[in-house]
């Protein structure tokens, strides 16, 4: 499993695609977003500023861009390419090849989240204790497993040809409604509700917890874990559904 791992980490980090789209363009949205905006002026129904606030939206929406794109789109090629058929007659176990994927997604995630955080220090001036910080990519990159489980999952519900616009929905559906892109104050009260139980309205929810000195909220935690379960078990059940076809 660990030369899995390896293999794409080294086989993502040669791709300028990932380089751009989930390093760069992240940071850059945050610049777009809330490096204009007064780093005094508070956030409706936070007591986080603006450039603290979009500091962890985007770092959140860097690290689901590596690991949801990235994931489902190539195990969708890979299946109809023959690879992961090839792989099967290693001795590599189904759970150990949903488990290195998941993994791997998870290592490449951590440029996003550093390229984000550097940039909100060095153009706007944010500041936090060293814990803050370390707590900060911690808890964002720990969040982003549940994520890259989602996107094994989709690589293995949809096709080549659909996987992208299949991916493209989860992705920004889950990115509007769970805050990443705008807060969820803004929203009506029934949409807030629904949005409340979101997996990535709850991953926002642990960096803004730790940017105003306390722990992750507990009902956070909780959400992301069962959604963790939840796509695991998914991504596992399709591995051995598209292992019976083969």
């Amino acid at each position: 499993m660990n030369v899995l791992v390896k293999l794409e980490i080294t086989r993502a980090l040669r791709n300028k695609k990932y380089l751009f789209f989930t390093v760069l363009y992240p940071a850059a949205l945050f610049l777009m977003l809330g490096g204009t905006l007064d780093g005094t002026t508070k956030v409706m129904g936070t007591e986080l500023t603006m450039p603290a606030f979009y500091m962890v939206a985007m770092a959140s929406f860097g690290a689901l861009t590596a690991v949801l794109m990235g994931n489902s789109e190539r195990i969708a090629k890979e299946r109809e390419q023959g690879w992961v058929r090839q792989l099967r007659l290693t001795a590599l176990p189904g759970r150990g090849y949903v488990l290195a994927k998941t993994a791997s997604a998870g290592v490449l995630s951590l440029p996003a989240i550093l390229a984000v955080f550097a940039v909100a220090a060095a153009v706007k001036g944010v500041r936090f204790d060293a814990w803050q910080w370390f707590a900060l990519v911690g808890a964002i990159w720990a969040g982003s497993l549940v994520f890259a489980a989602l996107g094994v999952a989709i690589g293995y519900l949809a096709r080549g040809d659909t996987v992208r616009p299949v991916t493209m929905l989860f992705y920004f559906g889950l990115s509007i409604l769970g805050g990443l892109w705008m807060p969820t104050a803004n929203f009506p009260q029934w949409l807030q509700d629904i949005c409340a139980w979101l997996p990535t309205h709850a991953y926002a929810g642990l960096g803004q917890a730790i940017e105003l000195g306390s722990a992750p909220h507990a009902r956070d935690v909780a959400i992301l874990a069962v959604y963790f379960v939840l796509f695991t078990g998914a991504a596992a059940w399709l591995y051995r559904k598209d292992s019976l076809k083969a």
